[in-house]
C-alpha cells in the first residue's frame, strides 16, 4: 500500500461526535505507553503526526485521522480513517477519569459502524500483563474483530517476544476455539508495516464491494 495523504481531522470526547461513518476505520489502541503514537507515525510515514509522549496517558479523546492510499503508485485511491485510541490501565491517573475514558473506549468500540478492524497494541517486551488479557477477553465476548499488534520488538531478544507472545495466546486458547492474527512490530526499524497495511488494504476493498452491492 502507498499512502498517499495522511492528515489530522479532529479529537472527539464521544463516540457520537466522531466524523460521520462515511468511510472505512481502523482503531489503533494498547497500554499507556506501548508505543502507539511512533507505531501510527511510522505506519503513515509521517514523524509527527500521531502526537508522541514521554508522559503516559497523554492520549485523552478519540483521535481521528483522513488516509488516502493505494494499493500501488497510480492505482485507484482509497480513503479511511485511522484512528488513535486512549491508552487504558495507567494507574497515576485518577480514577474518574480511568472511568470515563473506559466508558468512551468501550462505547466507541461497540457503536461505532464502520469501525473494521481494531488493533490491539501489546508491548513485546514483556509477559502477558492481566489488564491486556482481560481488554482482549472483553473484545471477544463483544465480537470485536481484532489484531494482536506486538511493539518495541527490537528491544528484546526475538526468543523472548515469541515466548511472550505463545504465552498470551495460551492463555487465550483456554476458551478461544480461534486465536486471533498476531504482527510483529517495531516502530525504530519499520517491521510489520507492511502487514499491517496489506490487512487493511484488503478491508478497504471488501468495504468498497459492500458498498456496491448494496447501492
Amino acid at each position: 500500500m502507498v499512502i498517499k495523504n495522511a492528515s489530522y481531522v479532529i479529537s472527539s470526547p464521544s463516540w457520537q461526535k466522531c466524523p460521520a461513518p462515511d468511510r472505512p476505520e481502523y482503531a489503533f489502541i494498547g497500554r499507556s505507553n506501548v508505543g502507539k503514537s511512533s507505531l501510527i507515525n511510522m505506519l503513515c510515514q509521517r514523524q509527527s503526526l500521531a502526537k508522541t509522549s514521554s508522559t503516559p496517558g497523554k492520549t485523552q479523546m478519540i483521535n481521528h485521522f483522513a488516509i488516502e492510499s493505494s494499493k500501488k503508485e497510480k492505482a485507484p485511491k482509497y480513503s479511511w480513517y485511522l484512528v488513535d485510541l486512549p491508552g487504558y490501565g495507567y494507574a497515576k491517573v485518577a480514577q474518574k477519569s480511568r472511568k470515563a475514558w473506559s466508558k468512551m473506549i468501550e462505547d466507541y468500540i461497540s457503536g461505532r459502524e464502520n469501525l473494521m478492524q481494531l488493533f490491539v497494541l501489546i508491548d513485546g517486551r514483556h509477559k502477558p500483563q492481566a489488564i491486556d488479557l482481560e481488554f482482549v477477553m472483553a473484545l471477544g465476548h463483544w465480537q470485536i474483530p481484532f489484531t494482536l499488534v506486538y511493539t518495541k520488538t527490537d528491544k528484546e531478544m526475538p526468543s523472548v517476544v515469541e515466548r511472550n507472545i505463545g504465552f498470551f495466546l495460551e492463555q487465550l486458547r483456554s476458551s478461544w476455539q480461534f486465536l486471533p492474527q498476531v504482527i510483529i512490530t517495531s516502530a525504530t526499524k519499520k517491521v510489520g508495516r507492511e502487514e499491517i497495511l496489506e490487512l487493511i488494504g484488503n478491508y478497504n476493498e471488501k468495504y468498497e464491494e459492500d458498498q456496491t452491492r448494496f447501492k
